[in-house]
């Protein structure tokens, strides 16, 4: 009989690919099911990407790539760095990977040993624990609340270091809350891990242009810390380029050295096409996004209005990315049809059963109170599947 490796068995699948497939499983029963699940923007790449795509095939850009990026696209994005982020990372400190995801996984598995300690504030992107236990690592989740907007206190990081820690990773926009830190919250945080010279932080920015209260604040731009970040972009969310896979990477010259050789051995250079495609998103002004971000808000707007008509749900102003993140908790108890629900996953099962809607249970993300929403679909959807919730809902006494 095969035995498959401890590794795998100790492994999660992403609960939001879970929710997806469920999803497509029941369209094809015939069920009428509105997915809130995925974090895919529903916009169109911009026409001005895929021409350059377009131009990459006909000028025969179709070989192997440098392990860590075509050199005009690294000289781009350092180029980005500087005048959206105020960074400076020469092209020689960027690593082109595929997606975001697989940076962050460079990162963590060329710095994290057996039994090192990862601080990962609560909630955090599903993939972020799984990672970091695949590296040997040992995840530290830090718990914040909705009465805090889901926001890790310089106390709360403090408390949390130990003689182990080696890494933390957070997100801002964070992908589940919408959270925002601010410039002054950051420089509070970076104080703090100033003090710890072996500790180095991932931060995961590929919400940037997805903000809805101001400029965006990068970590690394405290010069106190500058060699413990590593900013973690990429073109999926803001440039609607998810299939295209381009994430990346500003780094310390050694990780940067580092997550080459990692990446060398696993994919090598990603896309070609892909690559000669994301060098006209990052040379294009962020303003021609500025639709799309007001869509976004709009839709946020919307969302929250219709949560705050429905008893029971806790919600806060989430400032960036597509999601909300409300706290669900008072429905724990309640019953329906002889049923109890316990848990905001048994609570996704029931909306998923009576309102045909698919979500995300926040236990997936580290907070077991909260379900996450994701709006990046219609107004006209959204109105849908939050008046079927809020039905269904209903019928739990």
């Amino acid at each position: 009989m095969l035995e498959f490796s401890d590794r795998l068995n100790n492994m999660e699948e992403s609960a939001t690919l879970a929710m997806s497939r469920i999803s497509r499983e029941l369209r094809a029963q015939g069920k009428d099911i509105i997915s809130l699940s995925l974090g895919e923007p529903d916009f169109d790449t911009p026409q001005f990407i895929k021409d350059a795509a377009l131009e990459a095939m006909n000028n025969n850009f179709t070989r192997y790539t440098p392990v860590n990026g075509y050199e005009d696209l690294r000289e781009s994005i350092s180029k980005k760095f500087k005048r959206d982020n105020n960074l400076n990372y020469s092209k020689n400190q960027i690593v082109v990977s595929t997606g975001a995801k697989q940076s962050i996984a460079n990162v963590v598995l060329s710095l994290i040993n057996e039994g090192d300690e990862v601080i990962v504030p609560t909630p955090y992107w599903v993939s972020y624990i799984e990672i970091v236990k695949l590296a040997g690592g040992v995840p530290i989740e830090v718990e914040t609340g909705i009465e805090t907007d889901f926001k890790i206190t310089p106390a709360q990081l403090e408390s949390a270091i130990t003689s182990k820690t080696k890494m933390m990773i957070f997100s801002s926009p964070c992908n589940p809350s919408g959270t925002v830190y601010s410039k002054e919250e950051l420089e509070q945080l970076a104080q703090v891990i100033a003090k710890y010279p072996q500790l180095v932080v991932v931060s995961d920015e590929i919400y940037e242009h997805i903000n809805f209260v101001g400029k965006h604040a990068s970590l690394a731009q405290f010069e106190s810390i500058y060699n413990q970040v590593v900013t973690v972009n990429g073109a999926s969310k803001a440039w609607a380029m998810t299939g295209w896979r381009i994430g990346f990477i500003g780094a310390p010259q050694n990780i940067a050295d580092a997550c080459t050789k990692m990446q060398g051995q696993f994919t090598s250079g990603t896309c070609s096409i892909a690559q000669k495609a994301t060098i006209a998103a990052m040379e294009a002004n962020p303003t021609v996004l500025k639709d799309m971000v007001a869509a976004y808000k709009g839709r946020r707007d919307l969302v929250l209005e219709k949560l705050k008509a429905i008893d029971g749900i806790k919600v806060n102003v989430p400032e960036g990315a597509f999601y909300v993140f409300p706290d669900v908790s008072s429905y724990f108890g309640k019953s329906y049809n002889g049923k109890t629900i316990h848990t905001a996953e048994e609570l996704c099962m029931f909306i998923l059963n009576e309102a045909l809607v698919a979500l995300v249970t926040g236990e997936a993300f580290g907070d077991k109170k909260c379900i996450r929403i994701s709006y990046a679909t219609s107004e006209e959807v959204l109105i849908e599947a939050l008046d079927r919730i809020k039905t269904a809902l209903q019928k739990l006494k």
